[in-house]
């Protein structure tokens, strides 16, 4: 059965997610550094840094804006009618992810200033968001191939966030950093094809 608001949220997870890995990609390009030193040994917050170092961090800050709005919408347009339970606990997690991945964008690390804002943000976006995915994978009606999918993403980027957290002066911390945030860019794009292609038993499970 065809489902307008399904598949208008998943062009929304679908299209939020992409977004975000091209414009992460385009920025990292035309960072000063070469492209495989910027993924390796720069965080994604320096991308975003309005510096001659990033000439594209307006860029890398749109693309954190619209993978925040595009969890609010398409979790509160449609995803949540999914959400069997813990439904408060889904809406205030949404609501914490979402905000701290803005607040990533609009402050910027850097700064002594604003850096702690910035840090905020991002311990929101990374750690309420994995929880999220967490949460999601046992609060469906089912626990099938998405709901699988969507626990062993949460569980491999709370594991990288704690890594990352106990070595945040190692070099290779910005591979932790963005492991643990590709985890929900990824679910994302996953959420947004199973909701596009619902009525398709195989991914279904």
């Amino acid at each position: 059965m065809f489902n307008l608001k399904d598949k208008v949220a998943g062009i929304i997870f679908l299209f939020g997610s992409l977004y975000y890995m091209i414009a992460e990609a385009v920025s990292a390009t035309f960072f000063n550094a070469s492209l495989l030193n910027t993924y390796v040994f720069h965080t994604i917050s320096e991308l975003g840094i309005p510096n001659i170092n990033s000439p594209l961090f307006w860029l890398m800050n749109s693309a954190f804006i619209i993978i925040g709005l595009s969890l609010i919408f398409g979790n509160l347009y449609k995803f949540k009618d999914y959400i069997i339970k813990n439904k408060l606990i889904f809406y205030i997690l949404t609501f914490i992810t979402s905000i701290g991945v803005i607040i990533v964008a609009l402050i910027h690390g850097g700064n002594p200033l604003t850096s702690g804002y910035h840090t905020l943000g991002a311990v929101m976006a990374i750690l309420g968001g994995n929880i999220l995915l967490v949460l999601t994978s046992r609060s469906m009606d089912n626990f099938e191939t998405y709901q699988k999918i969507t626990l062993i993403l949460g569980i491999i980027g709370l594991i990288v966030f704690w890594i990352m957290f106990f070595n945040m002066k190692s070099i290779y911390m910005p591979v932790f950093e963005r492991l643990s945030v590709y985890t929900l860019i990824v679910w994302s794009f996953v959420t947004g094809f199973w909701m596009v292609t619902k009525n398709y038993k195989y991914f279904i499970g």
